[in-house]
């Protein structure tokens, strides 16, 4: 006799959202203008962060709260000195965000799904220092969870689990929005949807549309 399955996927209620790339413009391209700003390769502070195993350790114990933004602001100056950019160590991080800027539009819609009655959590790889600041967390997010606050980075599962758990939901319950799909890989390993970040009107599109969360 065949007999129903107990696994019924539950429905998509909760959101779990990035900072940077997300409720800012774009990362990459600021790391990318202030690689041109050296006066050599754009792509080098990139690069070294990506490839260069020194610099991603520094970037990974930064992250994780294991070092100090000073601590990796040495550090990874050193790094670019042995790569032919002299630049200062202090201010750093704050100069290679300097590109960036809060995108408004997304906030509108993160405060138009909270209202909706959909639970949101921030869940970011934290970097520098004033990373946050202008932006007022507590009513972008139910739930704010820093990764050097918790000593756990994306794309880690159990940052997720963090996440969902202050929430009070099971991960089958959420959506992760975040502009690179490492970190949406992550958090798919423990059943979190995800969505891919590439502007404020697509990103709505796909909550509507996959996953039925509407603002």
């Amino acid at each position: 006799m065949d007999t129903l399955s107990n696994a019924v996927e539950k429905t998509r209620n909760a959101v779990l959202v990035d900072f940077g790339g997300v409720i800012t413009s774009n990362v990459l391209r600021a790391f990318t203008e202030f690689g041109a700003s050296l006066g050599g390769d754009p792509r080098l502070p990139l690069d070294l962060l990506s490839r260069d195993q020194p610099s991603r350790t520094l970037l990974a114990d930064h992250e994780c709260g294991r070092i100090d933004a000073p601590a990796f602001e040495r550090g990874f100056a050193e790094r670019l000195r042995v790569h032919g950019a002299e630049v200062s160590a202090e201010g750093l991080t704050a100069r290679m965000q300097a590109g960036m800027s809060i995108d408004r539009d997304m906030l509108a819609l993160l405060a138009e799904v909270r209202a909706a009655g959909h639970p949101v959590a921030l869940v970011s790889n934290s970097f520098g220092t004033g990373t946050y600041e202008g932006v007022d967390l507590a009513a972008v997010a139910d739930v704010v969870v820093i990764s050097s606050e918790v000593g756990i980075r994306k794309p880690s599962r159990r940052i997720y689990a963090i996440a969902c758990e202050r929430l009070g939901i099971d991960p089958e319950e959420a959506v992760m929005i975040d502009d690179l799909r490492q970190n949406l890989d992550g958090a798919a390993r423990i059943g979190i949807g995800g969505v891919l970040h590439t502007s404020v009107a697509d990103t709505r599109r796909q909550l509507a549309e996959r996953f039925g969360i509407t603002a």
